[in-house]
């Protein structure tokens, strides 16, 4: 697998260190943590990207999802790269834009049997610890989103958030996202909620020392506030000369 990160046009900016962002799909981690990269001028990581490209790969390969050591195959050589700007958000296969792409229902129904390999999330965790040394030595501080960030990808994180909502809201706003029908989306979120907290290697759970922050009846600003304030509260903003 190449090297993963593009250039990004993010500069040094006011958060010092790593926000992680876990929780299931729906509950509005990726706008939330770009918004929150974006105030903070910090960089951005989107990990589930990277498991839906590496997955997109396999099923242009034609490997079968249960066949653990093609599918391993098929993502180390995968020519993978992401950017850390969150206002320019990319995800290159080969040099292609797949960014629409896997997010489609395809790799949506089968990114989990991919994620669950160990030796794939072995491969992917430590390309991901590696962005985020990087990212944060140029730029001060990064968002990282994903369902094992606080737990696996950066256990010392400055601030771990573990955000969740009712399984009808996010079907409900996945729905939307999507325009998909209600009930096929609470399937997809329910069946996908089993495999991600049921898998063998880093579970979807929250870290012991993360907070917890119901978005139920958050909008996004709400949600962007109470985080701000727990990034006060732990002082993770710092002068860009200081450092």
């Amino acid at each position: 697998m190449t090297d993963l990160r593009e250039a990004s046009a993010v500069q040094l900016g006011e958060l010092r260190g790593v926000i992680a962002l876990d929780g299931p799909s729906g509950t509005g981690k990726s706008t939330v943590a770009r918004r929150l990269a974006v105030s903070l001028g910090a960089g951005y990581l989107d990990t589930g990207a990277m498991y839906r490209a590496v997955t997109l790969a396999v099923l242009r390969a034609g490997v079968a999802t249960d066949d653990e050591q093609a599918v391993l195959t098929a993502a180390e050589h995968v020519d993978l790269r992401v950017s850390t700007d969150p206002l320019q958000q990319e995800v290159l296969l080969g040099g292609e834009n797949v960014g629409s792409e896997i997010r489609g229902q395809a790799v949506t129904l089968a990114v989990s049997a991919v994620s669950a390999v160990a030796p794939v999330r072995a491969l992917l965790v430590a390309r991901q610890m590696r962005i985020i040394d990087e990212v944060c030595q140029e730029r001060g501080g990064i968002v990282v989103e994903g369902r094992d960030i606080g737990t696996v990808v950066a256990p010392d994180a400055g601030l771990k958030v573990y955000l969740t909502a009712s399984s009808e809201t996010r079907a409900r706003r996945r729905s939307l996202q999507d325009r998909a029908s209600f009930d096929e989306t609470k399937r997809d979120v329910d069946r996908r909620d089993g495999l991600d907290s049921g898998r063998a290697v880093s579970p979807l759970q929250p870290a012991d020392d993360a907070v917890w922050l119901d978005t139920t009846n958050l909008d996004l600003q709400g949600v962007l506030n109470e985080i701000m304030t727990l990034v006060d509260e732990r002082d993770l903003r710092g002068v860009a000369a200081g450092r």
